[in-house]
């Protein structure tokens, strides 16, 4: 086989694990139980070989999807400050840790066994997430645009509150008036 086409097929090869992790992400989410392998490769459009040949068990998937979901969160912490003013990244950065919450719907057995089992780091993923809100809080002091005495903890326990009592998609409207309200109290007072 000449370079160019295996080139080719790592390429292709790659887009096929990207396809089927964004629709092994959607089936998570509106899934209330955790779906069959089966079903995620059907949704997907492509074999159950395919999809085990990418991700040769549940744990590999869910890993993935998760993995894929925190880096999404983190990268997109960088991205929303290079493009919006704190408040208005802090409040977007929100709806994207509400998605990250509802992916969880369809895996959360098999994620927890995986924590239980030390499989995903959990402090290591906190960690993570906590610094992709204090990069966004400290660039709003650093604007005096978000208050200076609110911590990256603070905003974490916050939002599982909310996304706790109004889960998106069903409570969306109400989840983003919760959200709406945080942002109201994360200003510095006149």
């Amino acid at each position: 086989m000449a370079e160019s086409e295996t080139r080719g097929l790592r390429a292709d090869a790659a887009r096929n694990r990207d396809q089927l992790l964004e629709v092994a992400t959607r089936v998570f989410v509106s899934a209330d139980t955790e779906p069959s392998m089966r079903a995620i490769a059907r949704e997907a459009g492509v074999g159950i070989a395919t999809l085990y040949r990418h991700f040769p068990t549940r744990e590999s998937l869910v890993d993935a999807v998760y993995r894929d979901q925190v880096a999404r969160l983190t990268d997109g912490a960088r991205e929303l400050l290079a493009q919006l003013p704190p408040p208005a990244a802090l409040r977007r950065w929100m709806e994207l840790f509400g998605d990250w919450i509802a992916t969880k719907n369809g895996m959360l057995d098999t994620l927890l066994a995986m924590i239980e089992s030390g499989e995903i780091a959990h402090a290591r993923t906190q960690t993570e997430l906590l610094a992709a809100i204090d990069e966004i809080l400290n660039a709003g002091r650093v604007t005096g645009e978000l208050r200076a005495d609110v911590t990256a903890e603070d905003i974490a326990a916050s939002l599982i509150g909310i996304f706790t009592v109004a889960r998106p998609p069903e409570h969306e409207a109400r989840a983003g008036r919760l959200l709406n309200i945080l942002m109201d109290g994360l200003r510095p007072p006149p």
